[in-house]
């Protein structure tokens, strides 16, 4: 069957299911509808927000259904009179299932890890938190379990030491796109034999669950690799964040990048410590700087030198920008 000709149903929400529907649509693949999420209120003023999925609809002409909820019977009703033979999911929500089978060859996700592991809500994230080497793409059947359906295939993408979630996620899209079309092609020309992800768990299982606050929280009596990772992997959202504190004073800080001081790099911290109330000189959350060019902060094992921060309520700059401002730095530690 010519992959062109089947009629794909294509749900999606925000930036990183865009570029999938959009190398769809520009290479003649018959998109007959997008579904996406209902337009909501957003940001101080309240404006109604459309998903950036339908954003790009709506430019490409395509037909659009935005359900409140997925078991709604006129909904229902609407996606099958489409006479789906495909349909695809990319970063959109959990599907009930008389909809991921409705369409006559199944439906199938794209999910931003190498399966099984990293399942849930937030890969990019955990697998630079993790300190993952690589990481990939997977597409694979949609069945009631969420993350778990047979997989049709996948891309291996090598982690960048110093890249933070924010371009992982540029390049995971990049080649979850190709990936994309690659399985819609498969599928149209019978070439798929889905592969039961209970055969790939020979091993520990790493999770990907929703991030929240506290999963954001630096820790500065963790390691320096630790620690690292962590602000890596939350750059730039949601951020990993810390807080100034001094004798009378305690401030919250959000961290976007980091590096860590090499044997070549000696830290300040190891020949000129700054001592703060309450720790002894060298501690963890120490903070060493000349007030002009460099913040370098003690973990457990060695320091960090912080290139990127935020202070609460004001812009994100760098270090440099930010010591023109915040005098007598050394008065404070992290915690």
């Amino acid at each position: 069957m010519d992959a062109k000709s089947l009629r794909i149903v294509y749900m999606g929400t925000p930036d990183f299911a865009v570029m999938p529907l959009r190398a769809l649509v520009e290479s003649g693949y018959n998109v007959v509808a997008v579904v996406t999420t209902p337009d909501k209120p957003a940001g101080r003023g309240l404006k109604v927000q459309e998903s950036a999925v339908k954003q790009y609809a709506q430019a490409a002409g395509l037909p659009i259904l935005q359900p409140e909820k997925l078991r709604d019977p006129a909904f229902l009703e609407a996606l099958t009179a489409l006479a789906p033979d495909l349909g695809i999911v990319i970063a959109f929500r959990m599907l009930p299932q008389v909809v991921w089978q409705l369409p006559r060859l199944g439906t199938f996700n794209l999910h931003a890890s190498l399966l099984p592991q990293y399942r849930g809500a937030a890969p990019i994230n955990w697998a630079i938190i993790n300190g993952e080497a690589t990481t990939g793409v997977t597409t694979f059947l949609l069945n009631a379990e969420i993350d778990k359906g047979a997989i049709l295939g996948q891309r291996p993408v090598a982690i960048d030491p110093e890249e933070n979630a924010g371009s992982l996620h540029d390049r995971l899209m990049v080649a979850g796109t190709e990936l994309v079309l690659e399985s819609v092609q498969k599928i149209a020309a019978g070439e798929v034999s889905p592969i039961e992800q209970a055969q790939l768990e020979s091993g520990p299982l790493r999770e990907a669950p929703k991030i929240f606050k506290d999963d954001c929280r630096i820790r500065w009596n963790d390691t320096a690799a630790a620690i690292h990772n962590r602000i890596r992997g939350l750059s730039p959202y949601p951020t990993a964040w810390t807080e100034l504190v001094s004798a009378n004073e305690r401030i919250g800080v959000k961290i976007f990048a980091a590096k860590m001081l090499s044997d070549s790099q000696e830290s300040n911290l190891s020949t000129t410590p700054t001592t703060h109330p309450g720790a002894p000189s060298g501690s963890p959350g120490t903070i060493h700087s000349d007030n002009k060019t460099f913040i370098e902060v003690a973990t457990r094992d060695g320091a960090l030198r912080i290139d990127e921060l935020q202070l609460s309520g004001k812009k994100r700059m760098t270090t440099r920008d930010f010591l023109l401002g915040f005098k007598e730095i050394d008065r404070y530690h992290f915690e």
